[in-house]
């Protein structure tokens, strides 16, 4: 067990109209080169999803299994890098045993986890009964004869020791549970038989619609067409990923492509000094992340909009709790509902929530740096080089010559070996500055007046209301969006081989007024999404 778990176009339609859509001058790159495939770990919100799908919601999930790793800025790459340790393996065994266990013990999953009667202790045909199709949905494929009879011989064994029959097969369940099967998203591909090259199979391509778009194990339905090879053809995907999007489990694939892109996850662990933000509390990390990602679901979901209007509309989703950080009044005594912003809190769009002003703040005041990073690291896709190990990166005190940050930061655009990286996001994060390290609008700081004006890439802006326009007009946002939805899909960051197929689905995004729907189909169509590199 653990020598396994150490293994490391077609036609698109509009989904406004149902239309084929024309793809304006678009040529579908000939030339796509995706790297040799990966095996994928489950993420902890990966895990627990399937969990629920295989057993029903509300069994107590485990809390202490491997930890999400970050690589090239996304958990869905660190994914694909990560092995699990002994230890790991460990936790996964106990793991499976307890979940098992807990659904064995409810009268009510059991019997639909296992559709017949025992006639004995030992029952082959009633363990190949139960485990063959929860083997299936959680391996995401048909079990070959070898696997399921392994299967049932552990439970028969277990049964016939333990002299009971639900006792033993106990034990089968859990294997299925432990196994790199499940675990791991095993994403080989196999030789195209209708051209050169490899593609992924019907079953894998089931496997990564299903993560991408709902972020959890395919169901009855999905793997039915892999079962009848629809997933290999263009008309058979495209009318799954409509059904798809179409589905509630769409809002979950949302939040986690988001929250993976944005580090919104690290609002869990949202800290600030109390005595510094008096509107801190230990709900504020949870409530911003709602914020953002409620407006990501109208956006997308109910909308089918303008992504751009992500960072420029005053509409915005708010409880209690953050209206009182944005001084308006709470739209409902309990829960979010829908507010909209007055201009002139100077606030608009995500670069004016919470969810960044904090997180890309420290616990003790805000930070330039940071802010600035995350708009050219995130949203625009740029590279910022990490400081040199030897440099001092820490912000003078104030004094009475220099007491805002601009004045205190104006030391790193002076020093030669800082001012290289700093002059590219200093300048950005200032113009956040009338927000505080917790999100607070403010025009002074101890006492001297905020001046949040700079320029974006030559262009002149005088706060962050006119700053978030200017990002949400850049030219790199969409195809950063793009690039990191084709990074996020396959978790991998994406390769010289693969530049023509962002170029492609950024064309398309664009032509399609910015609509995330569109790019999303446009993805999983795409020779990119579908085809495999070759196995090391």
């Amino acid at each position: 067990m653990l020598a396994v778990f150490s293994l490391g176009c077609g036609g698109v339609s509009d989904s406004h109209t149902g239309e084929p859509v024309e793809d304006q001058g678009r040529v579908a790159p000939e030339d796509v080169s995706p790297p040799g495939p990966s095996l994928r770990r489950l993420t902890r919100q990966q895990y627990d999803n399937a969990i629920d799908e295989l057993f029903g919601a509300g069994l107590v999930l485990p809390s202490h299994l491997e930890p999400d790793e970050v690589t090239d800025g996304l958990l869905a790459i660190g994914s694909a890098l990560t092995t699990i340790s002994p230890r790991g393996v460990e936790q996964y065994e106990k793991a499976s045993h307890d979940l098992v266990g807990q659904a064995f013990s409810d009268d009510e999953r059991r019997a639909i986890l296992v559709p017949c009667e025992p006639e004995g202790v030992v029952d082959s045909a009633c363990a190949e009964k139960a485990l063959e199709p929860f083997a299936l949905r959680a391996w995401r494929r048909p079990l070959g004869a070898n696997e399921l009879a392994a299967l049932v011989r552990i439970s028969d064994d277990a049964s016939n020791a333990l002299g009971d029959f639900f006792a033993g097969l106990q034990y089968g369940f859990a294997m299925v549970l432990q196994s790199p099967n499940f675990v791991f998203r095993i994403e080989l591909g196999e030789n195209d038989p209708l051209g050169d090259g490899r593609r992924f199979t019907d079953h894998e391509m089931a496997s990564r619609i299903s993560f991408l778009l709902w972020n959890t194990l395919p169901d009855e339905r999905l793997m039915e067409a892999a079962e009848r090879g629809e997933l290999t053809t263009d008309e058979g995907l495209d009318h799954q990923i409509d059904r798809m999007m179409a589905d509630p489990r769409f809002e979950n694939g949302l939040r986690a492509f988001f929250s993976d892109m944005w580090t919104l996850y690290e609002l869990d662990e949202l800290t600030k000094d109390p005595t510094i933000f008096t509107h801190m509390s230990p709900d504020v990390g949870s409530s911003a992340r709602e914020e953002t990602l409620l407006n990501v679901i109208e956006n997308v979901v109910y909308e089918d909009g303008d992504y751009r209007e992500l960072f420029t509309t005053t509409r915005t989703f708010l409880d209690r709790k953050l209206a009182s950080i944005y001084s308006v009044r709470a739209p409902a005594r309990e829960g979010f509902a829908e507010a909209h912003l007055p201009e002139d809190g100077g606030r608009r769009g995500v670069l004016g929530q919470v969810s960044f002003l904090a997180l890309q703040s420290h616990a003790v005041n805000s930070s330039a740096t940071l802010r600035g990073k995350f708009v050219r690291e995130v949203l625009l896709c740029q590279y910022i080089p990490p400081p040199p190990s030897d440099v001092d990166t820490s912000i003078p005190e104030a004094t009475d010559s220099a007491v805002t940050l601009r004045e205190r930061v104006a030391k790193h655009l002076e020093d030669p070996s800082c001012s290289g990286c700093h002059e590219l996001v200093d300048p950005i994060g200032l113009g956040f500055e009338q927000f505080d390290g917790l999100g607070h609008y403010r025009t002074r700081e101890m006492g001297a007046r905020i001046d949040p004006s700079g320029e974006l890439d030559g262009v002149v802006f005088r706060n962050a209301w006119e700053l978030s326009g200017l990002v949400a007009q850049h030219d790199r946002l969409s195809k950063c969006l793009a690039q990191t939805a084709l990074a996020y899909a396959s978790g991998h960051s994406v390769t010289d081989g693969e530049e023509s197929s962002v170029e492609f689905l950024d064309q398309g995004f664009k032509s399609m007024d910015y609509s995330v729907q569109f790019l999303l189909k446009d993805l999983i169509m795409s020779e990119a999404f579908r085809k495999a590199g070759v196995v090391q």
